[in-house]
C-alpha cells in the first residue's frame, strides 16, 4: 500500500539510482521519488513536491552525505536552468551513467541478453565545455525591467538570465550583449508570451567551428525590426560575422522559427566542415551542435557501414546531407530522404559544393518515400546498407517493415534516444531477421542527460 504524503513534507532518504534525465532516484519504504540534483549513494533531505500513483517528485533541501562524484557547478544558475542536468557530476561519472543508460534500455526494452558483450567504449570529450555551435536564446525582462537573455528554467518558460553559458561556443556572450544593448538603446521590447505583444522573441546564434563564421538570426513578432541597420553595424564588428537575418514569427506558438527569413547582411548561410566535407548551414538547417563529437560519431557510422565502394546506401532522415555526403566517399550510390524542404535544398547545395555526384536526395517523410520507392522498383531501389538517424521518437513502423522486406545486409542506426533505439532494435531482431553486432555511445552533450549511440545490425543469414 502506497504511503500517504503531503506537499512540503520533509523526508530523509538515500539515493540508489539515476533516472532518464539525470535526476536521483531515492525510495521511502520502496516508494520512489525523483530528486533533481541528487546522486547515487548520497543521503539527502528532501521536501515532497508532487505524488502520483507509482512515484513522486521531491526537491533537494540538504545533502547530509555527498557522493564522491559530486562537483561544484561552473555555472551560477545550474540548479534552476533547464539546459544542463549533470553539471554537478564528475565527467567520468557522466560517461558511466550514459553507458549504463544505453545498456539498460537495450536489456529491458530491446530484450538483448548481456548487451555489454556488444558494447564498445563510449567516446567522451577531452574538453567537455564550450562545445555547442548553436543556441536559441529567449529574450525577456527581469523583475527590474531590464532586458535579459538566457534559457528557460526546467519545465517552464521562465527565463533564467545568464550572460555566460559554460557549454556554448566562446563569443556568443559578446553577440548577446550587443543585441541587449541595441534593444535598450532603441527601446525595442522583448516579446511577452502572456499578452502576445512586443518585438524580439529569440536570438539564434550559430558558429562554424572550423571556418570561424558567425550567423545571427533575430526572431521577431512583427514584419520589420526597427533600426535594424544599427544592429547590423554593431554585429559586423565581430570577426567572422557572415550572416545576419530576421525571422518573422507572429504566431501564438512555442515553435521558435517562423516561415519567413529576411537577410539583412552578408550571406544567407554559413559554412562548416566535418572531416573533408564542407556544409552550408541556414538558420533553419538541422546540423549537429557538437562538431568535435559529430566527426567521431560519423567515423563510427562509416566504419559500421563497412563500405568498399560497391554498395548502395539509403540514408533516411538525412537532414542537410551530413551523413549522406560523409558516406558517399566510400559508397557506389547514396540516396538521402528528408522531410524538411529547406534542408534538402541545403543538402543539394552541399553535394554540388563538394563535387559529389553519387548522392541523390528526396524530399518527403522517410516512412512514405522509402516504402513507395521500394514498392515501385524493388530490385532497382534495393540497398546493401540502410542508415537511419531518426528524431527522438525513433523510426516509423512502416519504415521498419520496409527495411525488413528489402533485407539490406547491414543497418546502421544512429540514435539520440536509447529507449526508442531499443524498441526499434527489438522489432528488427525479432521480426526482421537481424542480429545486433556492436554499438558505441558518443557523448554529444556533455553536462546534459542525453546520449547518442551508433548501432550495427546485420542480417542473420549473412
Amino acid at each position: 500500500m502506497k504511503p500517504t504524503y503531503v506537499k512540503n513534507q520533509m523526508l530523509t532518504l538515500t539515493v540508489d539510482a539515476m533516472g532518464n534525465e539525470g535526476e536521483g532516484i531515492a525510495r521511502d519504504n520502496g516508494f520512489p521519488f525523483f530528486v533533481k540534483g541528487a546522486l547515487p549513494g548520497e543521503k539527502i533531505v528532501v521536501s515532497v513536491m508532487k505524488v502520483k500513483k507509482n512515484y513522486g517528485f521531491a526537491r533537494l533541501e540538504e545533502i547530509l552525505v555527498p557522493s564522491g562524484e559530486r562537483r561544484e557547478p561552473v555555472c551560477p544558475v545550474a540548479v534552476s536552468c533547464g539546459g544542463c542536468q549533470l553539471l554537478h557530476v564528475s565527467y567520468e561519472e557522466q560517461l558511466r551513467y550514459k553507458e549504463q543508460k544505453v545498456l539498460g534500455c537495450l536489456s529491458h526494452i530491446g530484450r538483448i541478453q548481456n548487451p555489454e558483450q556488444y558494447m564498445e567504449p563510449i567516446i567522451g570529450m577531452e574538453h567537455p565545455y564550450g562545445y555547442r555551435n548553436k543556441a536559441q536564446y529567449p529574450v525577456g525582462r527581469n523583475k527590474e525591467g531590464r532586458i535579459v537573455t538566457g534559457f528557460y528554467a526546467g519545465r517552464t518558460h521562465q527565463i533564467k538570465a545568464n550572460e555566460h553559458c559554460a557549454i556554448q561556443a566562446e563569443g556568443m556572450d559578446e553577440i548577446l550583449a550587443i543585441v541587449r544593448s541595441f534593444m535598450e538603446q532603441y527601446h525595442i521590447s522583448p516579446y511577452d508570451e502572456t499578452t502576445q505583444t512586443g518585438s524580439v522573441r529569440h536570438v539564434l546564434v550559430r558558429k562554424g567551428f572550423h571556418t570561424g563564421q558567425w550567423m545571427v538570426c533575430i526572431i521577431i513578432n512583427e514584419k520589420k525590426l526597427p533600426h535594424w541597420e544599427k544592429l547590423v553595424e554593431a554585429l559586423k564588428e565581430i570577426p567572422g560575422m557572415t550572416s545576419i537575418s530576421i525571422n518573422q514569427n507572429q504566431k501564438n506558438t512555442n515553435v521558435i522559427l517562423g516561415d519567413h527569413t529576411e537577410l539583412l547582411y552578408g550571406a544567407p548561410v554559413i559554412e562548416d566542415r566535418i572531416g573533408d566535407i564542407t556544409y552550408e548551414i541556414s538558420p533553419e538547417s538541422f546540423y549537429q551542435v557538437n562538431p568535435v563529437q559529430t566527426e567521431r560519431l560519423y567515423e563510427v557510422a562509416l566504419s559500421y557501414a563497412g563500405l568498399t565502394g560497391k554498395e548502395v546506401v539509403w540514408d533516411l532522415y538525412c537532414g542537410i546531407g551530413t551523413i549522406s555526403l560523409f558516406l558517399a566517399r566510400k559508397a557506389k550510390k547514396v540516396y538521402g530522404v528528408e522531410i524538411v524542404p529547406q534542408a534538402v535544398k541545403n543538402a543539394e547545395k552541399n553535394r554540388a559544393k563538394n563535387q559529389i555526384s553519387n548522392v541523390e536526395f528526396y524530399t518527403g517523410a522517410a516512412e512514405e518515400i522509402f516504402p513507395q520507392r521500394y514498392a515501385q522498383d524493388p530490385e532497382g531501389s534495393r540497398a546493401d546498407v540502410v542508415v537511419v538517424d531518426p528524431p527522438r521518437k525513433g523510426c516509423d513502423q512502416k519504415l521498419l517493415e520496409t527495411i525488413c522486406r528489402m533485407g539490406p545486409e547491414r543497418i546502421v542506426y544512429v540514435s539520440c534516444d536509447p529507449a526508442t533505439l531499443a524498441r526499434d532494435i527489438l522489432y528488427l531482431t525479432t521480426e526482421g531477421g537481424y542480429e545486433l553486432q556492436r554499438f558505441r555511445a558518443t557523448d554529444m552533450f556533455p553536462q546534459g542527460g542525453h546520449v547518442e549511440c551508433v548501432t550495427l545490425l546485420q542480417r542473420k543469414d549473412i
